[in-house]
């Protein structure tokens, strides 16, 4: 396969996973500004890395007019879903993946880029219409279920060759990535000292933090009890059948990453890497993750997952 092919393929995936963990991020603060104190901007643009442009963005609007709790989370949702010159937001991230799927139309299906496409021209057209009418929430949820749709088709579409496997491996990278940043975060502004346990639980908070991951209703099947920050961590980092924690994103990179190695028939650093990270947390257990410490064990997460995609990047898109 033309490296040019697999990047396209690659980031198609972590294009679309991008936009669909920020559409449910959204939905979360957007709820829990119901019930708190409105300061959820930080705490999301903090898991994107965009602070100082979020600041920037509002320091310039706050010239104009007074800094108040619902223009705040207003410009958030604009920030983060609209705004095409924010590279993580819903519309850049869509725009970005229907692109990346228009040069490989020959290595997709009609039902995937037509699911794809149709989002995109969906957006596009609500967008270029009155923002002041626009149903905002209405559209992210959209964005949210077509997304779904679209990863669906692709599911039981595509055939399981080597396009399928750099889309796989875009997926559960950027999805381990964001589970990781989501955890981290969000975590240490409800317990900024790392502890395991909470003497007065906010249980709403908690909920939405699994909620961010869609597993509010995982957790009661697999834990059967009230909520426990240290069991939510487990539940996000440790657990291989939920989908989107961190180990069955590793499992499913090292496994992707073993599908092309075997359709290659070559090995490099960037598989040595794979298996290494999902060992390191597979054989994880959270008593030694807190012994170390959340934030300094995921900050190696998220750090080895960066070196992970460079080195995927030297090894197969010739970045």
């Amino acid at each position: 396969m033309l490296s040019s092919t697999a990047k396209n393929l690659y980031w198609m995936g972590r294009y679309l996973q991008r936009a669909k963990t920020t559409a449910r991020l959204i939905e979360a603060t957007q709820r829990m500004a119901l019930q708190s104190r409105g300061k959820e901007a930080e705490g999301v643009v903090a898991i994107f890395g965009m602070e100082d442009e979020f600041r920037q963005s509002q320091s310039q609007e706050g010239q104009m007019q007074g800094q108040r709790q619902g223009h705040r989370l207003a410009d958030l949702v604009d920030f983060l879903a609209f705004d095409e010159t924010n590279p993580s937001s819903i519309v850049s991230s869509i725009g970005s993946a229907r692109r990346n799927a228009r040069e490989e139309r020959n290595n997709i299906t009609v039902d995937v880029w037509e699911s794809l496409n149709g989002l995109w021209l969906e957006l596009s057209g609500k967008l270029r219409g009155d923002r002041a009418t626009l149903d905002r929430g209405a559209l992210i949820e959209s964005v949210k279920k077509q997304a779904v749709m679209i990863v669906g088709a692709a599911q039981v579409t595509l055939l399981r060759d080597e396009a399928w496997n750099f889309m796989q491996l875009g997926a559960f990278l950027e999805r381990g990535d964001n589970t990781a940043r989501i955890l981290d975060v969000k975590y240490h502004r409800l317990m900024p000292d790392g502890s395991p346990q909470a003497e007065n639980l906010d249980y709403f908070a908690w909920s939405e933090l699994l909620a961010c991951i869609g597993a509010v209703r995982t957790y009661r099947r697999i834990y059967r009890s009230s909520l426990d920050p240290r069991k939510i961590a487990e539940l996000m980092m440790l657990r291989r059948d939920v989908p989107r924690s961190v180990h069955h994103c590793l499992w499913m990179v090292d496994a992707s990453m073993r599908e092309l190695a075997d359709a290659y028939g070559t090995r490099g650093e960037a598989d040595r890497l794979a298996g290494e990270l999902h060992a390191r947390i597979r054989y994880a257990r959270i008593e030694q993750i807190y012994d170390i410490g959340l934030h300094r064990f995921l900050g190696g997460i998220r750090e080895s997952l960066a070196t992970l995609s460079d080195e995927i990047g030297r090894q197969f898109l010739l970045d």
